[in-house]
């Protein structure tokens, strides 16, 4: 029997990519996957997908940027399966373009979806998990959480905010029972790069993804730190291509 088994994992960002991977892993192992986006349509695919093969699954429309959206899900994830083993603060967006684009709606969407939604995360989880006595947080940053380079000075910040979020969270709840991981994949097959608008960006992102890693590789990740001991805590993973 997988130690994942009987598990329940909330994943945000779940329609595509890495959420998207890490849902159809973790319930092949025999976890309950609860997963949340906005694009309604695709969650009712990988829904119909891991209930063919055999899966747990319950799903509901999710903006992280709301608030009450996270909390509903919660309320999902008690009713249909009684408790909360993990959440995995995966949703993001990388609108990247120079600062001098002056872009910014897309600088406070990444705001908003990449911190506001880790937080948001944060906040509906954590008094569910103190009640309950045992959880896990899993927040997806990048390896922009470690280093920035030009066009992606927004989004970089946000990742490093990400950073600094999980490791007061993993402070914070030392004794509590409730294990913290930041997973920080490098370049990851994934539709992120679809938000840019700015050309010359474009065109860059391009070459710079031309190697990438599979999606499936961060989702392996983010199931290894799950099954570990209750008493080990995988506080931080990079994950970058071999190049």
């Amino acid at each position: 029997m997988s130690s994942l088994e009987g598990r329940t994992v909330i994943i945000t960002g779940a329609s595509s990519g890495i959420g998207e991977e890490t849902a159809r892993l973790l319930a092949s192992q025999g976890t309950h996957v609860v997963i949340g986006a906005r694009r309604v349509e695709r969650l009712e695919a990988l829904a119909s997908e891991i209930q063919t093969d055999g899966g747990s699954v319950a799903f509901q429309r999710l903006d992280v940027t709301e608030l009450e959206q996270m909390q509903e899900i919660i309320k999902l994830a008690q009713s249909h399966f009684g408790r909360i083993d993990a959440i995995v603060n995966n949703a993001g967006v990388m609108p990247l373009s120079p600062l001098e684009a002056l872009k910014i709606e897309e600088w406070n969407q990444m705001i908003d979806v990449n911190i506001r939604g880790v937080l948001h995360g944060i906040a509906a989880g954590l008094p569910v998990m103190k009640k309950q006595g045992f959880g896990q947080f899993i927040n997806v940053a990048s390896i922009g959480a470690y280093e920035v380079s030009p066009t992606a000075a927004v989004y970089s910040a946000t990742k490093y905010a990400v950073r600094a979020i999980t490791d007061g969270l993993r402070q914070e709840t030392a004794g509590q029972n409730i294990r913290v991981t930041l997973v920080s994949p490098g370049v990851t097959e994934s539709e992120l790069p679809d938000s840019i608008t700015h050309k010359d960006t474009i065109d860059f992102m391009k070459e710079y993804r031309r190697i990438a890693l599979p999606a499936e590789s961060i989702a392996r990740s983010i199931a290894f730190a799950i099954e570990q001991p209750s008493d080990v805590d995988v506080n931080e993973m990079v994950i970058r291509p071999l190049v």
